[in-house]
């Protein structure tokens, strides 16, 4: 591999990339994309200091997007939280939340792979009651799905936090990447791409206050 002069100067007396001469530096600064991406990488949920989450959400401007089976520990943690997602919904903040279904086949094979049965399906119903007040908030969108989730995705602008899914492990106990969206980042768009997907097919949540039921619409 020449000196970086020499490569430049070769580049510009071809009038070609320097990429092209010396692929291997392509795969370079891939690779340094990719480290520059992931901010940090904790072991397991317990591990990411617990404020993280709040902070993220009270500095997000543009882009609120969770996706989640049940998520429960966001309003364990806040039992505030309906009323500060109202409170970014009312300063034009747009969220999007995808909870999981509780009827549906993903949530009771997942259940059962944790070996907690009913226990999910019965979380997410205590998510959404939690959740409720927030749920006709004019910015807040809210949709069921019944897709097998290989990750739980929270998006803060440009903070994504991804937390693994392990096969016989709750969420709780697996790992969560911090990554940061950059200019030619490959991580961001992808994990936000699975998470439109998951929205495309998912169904809207309405929310019905005569008997305090949620039923897919």
């Amino acid at each position: 591999m020449p000196h970086p002069r020499n490569r430049a100067k070769a580049a510009r007396a071809l009038g070609l990339d320097e990429s092209v001469l010396w692929p291997q530096l392509a795969d370079a600064r891939a690779r340094a994309a990719v480290s520059s991406e992931v901010l940090y990488v904790y072991p397991h949920r317990g591990a990411v200091p617990p404020e993280s989450w709040y902070e993220l959400l009270s500095a997000a401007r543009e882009h609120v997007n969770i996706l989640v089976y049940a998520g429960l520990f966001l309003s364990d943690g806040r039992a505030d939280l309906p009323v500060l997602l109202q409170r970014k919904a009312d300063e034009g903040l747009p969220i999007r939340l995808l909870l999981g279904d509780p009827e549906s086949d993903a949530v009771a094979r997942r259940g059962a792979e944790e070996q907690v049965g009913d226990a999910l399906a019965a979380r997410i119903r205590m998510s959404m009651t939690y959740m409720q007040p927030a749920f006709d908030v004019p910015g807040v969108e809210v949709r069921l799905h019944g897709c097998t989730l290989y990750n739980s995705i929270f998006r803060f602008d440009d903070d994504l936090l991804v937390n693994m899914h392990v096969y016989g492990a709750v969420a709780a106990q697996s790992p969560v990447m911090h990554v940061r969206r950059i200019p030619g980042g490959r991580l961001f768009p992808h994990y936000m791409g699975s998470f439109e997907r998951v929205w495309e097919e998912a169904q809207p949540l309405a929310v019905k206050h005569s008997n305090r039921d949620v039923v897919a619409a």
